[in-house]
C-alpha cells in the first residue's frame, strides 16, 4: 500500500479508508503513509478534500490541514524528492469513523473525477508546472486561517488545492487550469472580506 503509484483518485481514497478502518483513530501520519511519500499530488489533495468534506466543519481542522498542505507544498516547490512531516502534525488524529464517513460522502465525486479528467494538456503538469502549482497551494494555505472565520469559507481555497493535487496526480492540465481559476476566486473572496 505505502509508496504505491496511484492511477486514480478512487484508489487514493480507498487507501485512506483502509487506514481509517485499521485504527479507532487515524493520524495524519498514518494517512500520509497509506498514500505513499512520493505521491506529491495525492498528499496535497487528500487533506484539502477532507476540508471540503463534512470534516471541514470541525473548528481549527481546516487550518491544521492547511498547515500540512503548506509543509508538503514548500517541499514540492523547492524540488525535494522525499516529503517530511513534523512529528507534532504527524501525530494529530481524528476518529476513523469520521474519516470513513467523509470518504463515503466524497466517493461519488472521486469516481466522476477519475472518469472525466485524465492526461489532457499534460505539459502543464510537468516538473515546472508541478512546482508552480505547489507554490500556488502554499499561497492558498495562507488564506485558510482568515477565511475560517467565515463559516465554510475555508472550503474554497482547499477546493482549489484539491484540484491542484488531483491535476498533478492525474497529469491533467485542464484540471490544473480550473484550479488556477478557483485560486483567483479565492483571492477575490479574501480581498472582498478584508475590505
Amino acid at each position: 500500500m505505502s509508496g504505491q503509484s496511484h492511477s486514480s483518485i478512487g484508489s487514493i481514497i480507498d487507501d485512506v479508508e483502509e487506514a481509517a478502518e485499521e485504527h479507532g483513530e487515524v493520524s495524519v501520519g498514518q494517512i500520509v503513509e497509506s498514500i505513499g511519500h512520493r505521491a506529491f499530488g495525492p498528499l496535497i489533495a487528500v487533506p484539502a478534500i477532507l476540508v471540503v468534506s463534512p470534516l471541514g466543519a470541525i473548528p481549527v481542522l481546516p487550518t491544521v490541514l492547511a498547515l500540512v498542505v503548506a509543509i508538503f507544498a514548500i517541499q514540492v516547490a523547492i524540488g525535494k524528492d522525499y516529503l517530511w512531516l513534523p512529528t507534532t502534525l504527524s501525530n494529530r488524529s481524528v476518529k476513523g469513523s469520521r474519516v470513513r464517513q467523509a470518504v463515503d460522502r466524497i466517493r461519488p465525486t472521486t469516481r466522476k473525477l477519475d472518469r472525466w479528467f485524465n492526461q489532457r494538456l499534460k505539459m502543464l503538469c510537468g516538473s515546472i508546472g508541478t512546482r508552480i502549482a505547489a507554490a500556488c497551494c502554499l499561497l492558498l494555505c495562507l488564506t485558510v486561517p482568515p477565511l475560517e472565520l467565515i463559516p465554510l469559507a475555508a472550503a474554497l481555497p482547499m477546493a482549489a488545492i484539491a484540484l491542484f493535487g488531483i491535476a498533478i496526480a492525474l497529469r491533467d492540465g485542464l484540471l490544473m487550469l480550473l484550479a488556477y481559476a478557483l485560486m483567483a476566486a479565492t483571492l477575490f473572496l479574501l480581498v472582498k472580506t478584508t475590505n
